[in-house]
């Protein structure tokens, strides 16, 4: 069951390359060990991340007049937050996640993380589009 767990994480994993950045690419290349694997894919998800954030402000601030809508970004915002986290739980369900996974665990879960905060980042921005002035 392990074995055919870690194939489907790598096969998902290699589906979701193709949304990954020039930075991630570039430095995924030259890694050679693990550990500079993993360090490729925290460095991606903290710069999908910082995407992230900058989006919400920029959302935030472009309502910022209307209290009702400031007040349920935030809560779709948190909401978010902890459907992401339980995500990654359910993908990742085990209590020992590197004896269960690996040492290959570090970089699935920081791909997953990128992965969903850039479907989440795009949804923000279909909501600041529709909060445009006209």
């Amino acid at each position: 069951m392990k074995h055919c767990f870690c194939a489907v994480v790598f096969l998902a994993s290699c589906l979701s390359l193709s949304q990954d950045s020039p930075q991630y690419r570039t430095c995924n290349k030259k890694a050679v060990t693990q550990l500079e694997l993993n360090s490729c894919a925290s460095d991606e998800a903290k710069r999908v991340d910082d995407e992230l954030n900058r989006v919400y402000k920029l959302l935030l601030s472009t309502v910022a007049d209307d209290t009702v809508a400031t007040a349920k970004i935030k809560a779709a915002q948190r909401a978010w937050i902890a459907y992401r986290n339980a995500y990654i739980d359910a993908m990742y369900p085990a209590e020992d996640k590197r004896l269960e996974y690996g040492s290959v665990f570090p970089m699935e879960e920081a791909l997953l993380r990128a992965k969903l905060t850039r479907q989440q980042t795009d949804a923000l921005r279909d909501i600041l589009k529709e909060n445009e002035p006209q």
